[in-house]
């Protein structure tokens, strides 16, 4: 077990980097726009289960790889982004659509499938990978009687935790505003293209220089 002192500065290092919306935030803010706060919050759920089987990967040294070696992040970071671009020009063609699934009281995607995009954008996000694999075990108590993948797996816990409740508030507030624009087929049809394009701009900006976490 870490120390309270380790723990601690992890949480608030945690904390600062999490607040600060990068792929997972704008990824659920996107889907909430085009899709409602259902959906995001399923995204949400899904992006989560990624960052922990992220997380156990590190734990038995798969991060530490990644961050060593420039192609693999490489190739982890291309195939996110290239996920995201391809959700976001899905979400901006089926703009339209949001009206009647709204007016049959039935989401878009499903949730399966919501599940299914958020793990594998949380699974792919490099900036989590190379935070995991390389500042996580900076906060490792060398002195502590816990091996180090036991310390490297509660102090991960302790990051998805903040991260859960930042991303949840994220989702609920975004879903709330889109209710608004929802009044109007217009505007839901701009909301739902909003979406769609935040997620193409996110995408492609992991691609170029990557982002936050």
């Amino acid at each position: 077990m870490p120390s309270a002192h380790h723990l601690i500065a992890f949480a608030i290092t945690a904390f600062i980097i999490i607040v600060v919306p990068g792929p997972s935030v704008l990824f659920i803010v996107g889907r909430a726009l085009a899709a409602g706060r259902r959906e995001a919050v399923l995204t949400m759920v899904g992006n989560t289960v990624g960052a922990a089987v992220m997380l156990v990967l590190v734990a038995l040294g798969l991060g530490t790889l990644i961050a060593a070696s420039a192609i693999a992040l490489t190739v982890v970071k291309l195939c996110g982004a290239a996920y995201l671009i391809y959700l976001g020009v899905h979400a901006f063609r089926a703009r339209k659509s949001l009206v009647e699934a709204m007016t049959s009281g039935s989401k878009p995607g499903g949730s399966r499938k919501a599940l299914r995009q958020g793990f594998l954008v949380g699974v792919t996000n490099a900036k989590t990978a190379v935070f995991f694999a390389a500042a996580l075990p900076q906060f490792v108590d060398k002195n502590a009687s816990s091996p180090a993948a036991v310390q490297i797996l509660l102090l991960g816990l302790v990051f998805i935790l903040i991260a859960l409740c930042s991303d949840s508030t994220w989702a609920l507030v975004a879903g709330t505003a889109r209710q608004w624009f929802a009044r109007s087929p217009r505007r839901l049809e701009m909301v739902g293209g909003t979406g769609g394009l935040m997620i193409i701009g996110l995408g492609a900006s992991i691609a170029v220089t990557g982002t936050k976490d």
